[in-house]
Formats: C-alpha cells, structure tokens, sequence
C-alpha cells in the first residue's frame, strides 16, 4: 500500500507540471493542449515501460490524473494484443477503461438531472 503523503506529493507534482506550462505558456499552450500532451505522455512513458515505476511510487497520485488515463489505455491495449493478437490492440484500451468511463457518463448525466446550472 502506497502512503497516502506519496499519492499527495506525485499528484500534485504532475498537476503543478501542467500549470506552470499553461502559465508560462500563455496564450500558446490551452488547457486542452495539456490535456493531450498528458493523456499521450502517459500513454507513451507506459508502453515505455516508464510509468509503472511512478504508479508504484505514487499509487492514486499517479493513477487519478490524465497520465494515468494515458496509462490505463496502454496497459489495456498490451493485455489486449496478448490475449487476441491484433484485434486486441483495438479493444483492449477500451475494455480496460470502460468502468471508469461508463462510471463518468453516469455520474455526470445524475447530476445534471438533480442540479440546475446557472448561466
């Protein structure tokens, strides 16, 4: 089990990252760009073999964040091609993130039906 001050230190080391970029970077760099660039670096520091490490040290600090998103989708498509070959490849990022997404969609049409937004 990771300390909790670790998840605390290893995420907020990634979300200080994008802010100082968005920050430093304005107007060039917009938070969709961040959200991009971590979605891909995740994905590409996993299939590195990279990102595991962080996510050992930092457990949800590295798992919650975007990069982990990139992660999760990574680590889902190598089950996939190991399992079913290329076909895998295809279906294995969504096979391996469909519980959060699913869990998302869901949370957030419940609470557009119980809160009115105002604007």
């Amino acid at each position: 089990m990771v300390p909790l001050y670790m998840a605390f230190l290893v995420g907020g080391t990634l979300c200080l990252i994008g802010q100082l970029i968005m920050d430093l970077t304005k107007p060039e760099i917009t938070p969709g760009h961040i959200l991009v660039g971590y979605i891909s670096a995740g994905a590409i520091l996993s299939g590195l073999g990279l990102y595991k490490p962080l996510v050992e040290l930092g457990g949800a600090g590295a798992t919650v964040p975007l990069s982990g998103f990139g992660h999760l989708l990574t680590e889902g498509v190598i089950k996939g091609v190991g399992e079913k070959g290329l076909l895998g490849a295809f279906s294995g990022g969504l096979e391996a993130a469909a519980a959060g997404i699913a869990a998302a969609i869901i949370f957030g049409y419940i609470t557009a039906v119980l809160f009115n937004p105002k604007g």
